[in-house]
């Protein structure tokens, strides 16, 4: 197996702050972005991603390649660290989490629309199941063959198509309105 970050990795574990800079930039957009889509959430998306790459700082110099790639080691911490998040979210039950204040600037109508759209799309991602968050997050969004998602993921290819299919369909059937709006608002049968 090729690992494209091997050199960086064994030099940023020698403790070339060059080398980390660079995997820093080559993968920051990528944790930051399954994080966001895991967790809703900008700001812990930022945290998770600095999180992330605290550990390929400690973790560098014990890397041993070949086993997987070290970006694939990385999505995986970025998942864990977010279903800890997840977790944690859950054992507080905070009544006003979740929250949106509108804003009281005036918006257009058709940037109105799609911002309720892009509200309904985050919602109905974000109330998928952790697991199919995250076949979904990783395969559609971060472009991941389903080979790299499962090895991510630590489950078979099978599986991941499993959590796929659920996943589609629950959005699906969440989605519909904003299905029907965007293709014209088209009439629905009885």
């Amino acid at each position: 197996m090729i690992d494209p970050d091997e050199d960086l990795v064994r030099s940023a574990g020698a403790g070339d702050a060059r080398a980390a800079e660079a995997l820093v930039r080559r993968h920051l957009t990528k944790m930051v972005g399954v994080a966001r889509r895991m967790l809703n959430d900008g700001a812990e998306a930022e945290d998770v991603a600095q999180e992330v790459f605290l550990r390929v700082w400690r973790e560098a110099p014990r890397w041993k390649p070949g086993q997987a790639k070290f970006e694939t080691w990385m999505h995986r911490v970025a998942l864990n660290l977010c279903y800890d998040r997840l977790r944690r979210r859950r054992e507080k039950t905070d009544p006003d989490a979740g929250v949106m204040v509108a804003d009281s600037r005036p918006l257009a109508s058709d940037e109105w629309l799609a911002r309720q759209r892009a509200a309904k799309v985050q919602g109905a991602l974000a109330a998928l199941p952790e697991r199919q968050r995250a076949a979904i997050a990783l395969v559609h969004f971060d472009e991941m063959s389903n080979i790299a998602a499962a090895e991510i993921l630590g489950i078979s290819v099978e599986a991941l198509e499993s959590l796929l299919s659920r996943g589609r369909r629950a959005l699906k059937a969440a989605l519909a309105d904003v299905a029907h709006d965007l293709m014209g608002g088209a009439e629905r049968a009885p």
